[in-house]
């Protein structure tokens, strides 16, 4: 099936033969002609599938279709995602799509100086994608209303509730119009998201993408048995291949990926991190290092695993194993889109095994070992620290923990008795 199968407008069907499109994914072809007959639709695909465009071009037809006549140009069409990195991507995909509509839109997030963001309000765009927090201050600040949004797009919606977002969400639904058109989009469909689901879409269509075989099955995926110590000269032995042009890597924190990129670095390997504590410039000045291939690895936190969008990119190590099953599909979905060939490598020492069992129970599918490299598992019983052996310390089974990440954490609160 082609693009101009799916009654798309000439100006669009223009944008995405420059992009280099001509066959729509499984859930473009199932998703557009839904948001064309201006329904609700929830959707459930895994990363790497294309969904972004399964909303904006849509999207953009239906807005260019109704032209409004108001002499400053209102918000009609509103997608809220949980991060700086992925409401950028997706800003950038609604500039492609849209450049003959004549249609504007605007990307505002956290992180940066809101004088670049208040002015492309002030002007007027038709299309406003945001991360919720930005969103909700400049509203506050009465920067912008939401009160003429004709199409509510929630992205990423399991995401968003790992990410604590929910509070932010139902302040946005409580100023959205009644009457508007409502797409929901989730890599997976718990019980808390689809109660979430039903307080923003109504009698929506729903469009399910292999949910039960949620990593694209294109990407090989191997795991090396390695201990923790051994991770970093692991790490250095792959990059002896040539074939691996670029990489991103996978840490579980923060400071574990800027040792990471200090280790690379020394042994001359172009690296850049990217995770929470990293100013929003700073990011954006690796990702895009990355994308040109200026910078070979890019390591990268859990919080940045989809808002990275790189064409081409076939390889993804996980350095640490994610020890929320989802996570991993999250992060290996980075490469092997759209078709493309991708890599999967994980680093597994002996207190990960259980991660990578639940993974593979998820996966529905054992991940191949590699056992012939010069770094094999030895400390099969690795002895705890006092800490662990009380208990404390020793990593919750992942299908016990809630999902957490070290970028998300609170402080804790100490209160001081009071003197009676």
């Amino acid at each position: 099936m082609q693009f101009q199968s799916l009654n798309i407008i000439e100006p669009i069907l223009k944008a995405v033969k420059e992009e280099g499109y001509t066959i729509p994914t499984p859930i473009q072809v199932k998703s557009i002609p839904i948001v064309l007959k201006g329904l609700d639709l929830l959707g459930c695909a895994q990363t790497g599938t294309g969904k972004t465009a399964a909303f904006a071009i849509p999207i953009l037809q239906l807005l260019k279709a109704n032209k409004t006549f108001s002499k400053k140009r209102k918000i009609r069409s509103l997608i809220v995602t949980p991060t700086r990195e992925l409401a950028i991507q997706i800003g950038e995909s609604f500039d492609a799509y849209g450049r003959h509509t004549g249609l504007t839109s605007t990307v505002i997030f956290g992180g940066v100086n809101q004088n670049p963001q208040t002015k492309a309000l002030r002007r007027g765009v038709d299309i406003v994608v945001a991360t919720p927090g930005r969103l909700l201050d400049l509203m506050n600040q009465g920067f912008l209303t939401l009160r003429d949004v004709e199409i509510f797009v929630l992205d990423e919606a399991d995401r968003m509730l790992d990410m604590g977002f929910i509070h932010d969400v139902k302040k946005m639904l409580k100023v959205l119009p009644k009457k508007r058109q409502s797409l929901f989009f989730s890599a997976t469909l718990p019980p808390e998201i689809i109660k979430l689901a039903s307080t923003i879409v109504h009698n929506p269509e729903k469009v399910s993408i292999t949910p039960e075989a949620p990593t694209v099955d294109i990407i090989k995926q191997y795991v090396y048995f390695v201990d923790r110590g051994n991770k970093n000269n692991l790490l250095l032995e792959l990059l002896k291949d040539n074939k691996i042009k670029t990489v991103l890597v996978f840490t579980r924190t923060k400071h574990r990926a800027n040792r990471v990129v200090k280790i690379l670095v020394r042994d001359n390997i172009k690296a850049e991190a990217i995770h929470g504590n990293k100013t929003q410039n700073a990011r954006q000045r690796a990702l895009k290092n990355f994308k040109a291939q200026t910078t070979r690895v890019l390591v990268a936190t859990d919080i940045a695993a989809r808002g990275i969008d790189v064409d081409d990119l076939e390889f993804v190590i996980n350095y640490d194993m994610p020890n929320i099953s989802e996570t991993y599909v999250h992060r290996i979905g980075r490469t092997g889109r759209a078709g493309a060939k991708g890599t999967a490598i994980s680093f597994c020492d002996a207190e990960e095994k259980a991660y990578l069992r639940d993974i593979e129970k998820l996966i529905t599918k054992k991940v191949t070992i590699i056992d012939n490299h010069p770094f094999p598992l030895i400390d099969h019983n690795p002895v705890k620290s006092p800490r662990q052996q009380r208990g404390k310390g020793k990593p919750a089974h992942p299908s016990h923990s809630k999902p957490k990440s070290d970028e998300n954490k609170k402080p804790r609160k100490w209160y001081r008795k009071s003197k009676t």
